[in-house]
């Protein structure tokens, strides 16, 4: 029985180092904070990286440009920044918080106007100051990008102050609750990235009929200057910038500003 146990021990000690060898490996975590409409394209190309790169687990922090913006400046760990807006990025860049080595303008995107497929009293944008046009949903321009552009394009339509006066306007905390609120019917009509109305079935997407209603949009991409991970962030990076990573982007309705 003695010698049945010793037999038992040694051939545990064989099979342990075994077991070990089989688990995952550590895995580096590398955080990306990126603009509440790039959920599903960066989503996707962070699973095809990480096939591709066992080694690398993303993790991602989709909010409001300027709400991503402020989290950095105070010092949330992260790695890779994605803005909806140039101010946003541009003022991490003044502090010095942007490898300046590693930053560019990655993508471009379009402004809609959408309602609920079922809403047919609205055909443009001068359509939102009938009465019959109760609440529409806005993001925040002071941390929304979209509601930035959104603002600007009201702005240039003088559309803006009656709509505001009449207190229509909706504000929300990124444009994914824009695109919400119009789903649900809790809003009458909202302003959004075309990416965003592209992947939603329950809404009807109106374009603005005039050009050059607000600043270009435009997507800025850069490593975080004081990342833990320099060499894996810079590598993602390059993947996002690469034409695999363009396919991806053309797929969910946006364009390569590199292009």
């Amino acid at each position: 029985m003695r010698n049945l146990h010793i037999i038992i021990f040694l051939a545990l000690l064989l099979i342990i180092p075994g077991c070990a060898e089989d688990s995952d490996p550590i895995k580096t975590e590398l955080t990306i904070s990126a603009a509440a409409s790039l959920s599903e394209v960066m989503e996707e190309a962070g699973q095809i990286y990480m096939k591709e790169n066992p080694g690398i687990k993303i993790v991602y922090n989709f909010g409001g440009s300027g709400s991503l913006q402020q989290q950095i400046s105070q010092g949330a760990p992260v790695d890779l920044f994605i803005s909806a807006a140039e101010d946003k990025f541009n003022t991490l860049q003044s502090k010095g918080l942007i490898d300046q080595n590693h930053s560019v303008k990655l993508l471009n995107n379009e402004l809609v106007l959408i309602t609920q497929k079922s809403n047919t009293t609205i055909d443009s944008a001068e359509s939102l100051t009938q009465d019959n046009i109760k609440r529409i949903a806005l993001g925040t321009p002071e941390s929304v990008p979209a509601g930035m552009y959104g603002k600007q394009a009201l702005l240039s339509l003088r559309l803006w102050e009656e709509l505001e006066h009449g207190k229509k306007i909706i504000f929300t905390k990124d444009v994914r609750q824009v695109l919400s609120y119009v789903e649900t019917g809790n809003v009458d009509a909202g302003i959004v990235y075309k990416t965003d109305a592209m992947i939603s079935q329950k809404v009807r997407i109106l374009p603005f009929t005039k050009k050059n209603l607000h600043d270009p949009i435009v997507y800025p991409a850069g490593v975080i200057a004081g990342t833990k991970h320099p060499e894996e962030a810079v590598d993602f990076f390059n993947f996002l910038k690469g034409k695999e990573a363009r396919e991806i982007y053309k797929k969910y309705g946006f364009k390569a500003a590199l292009e």
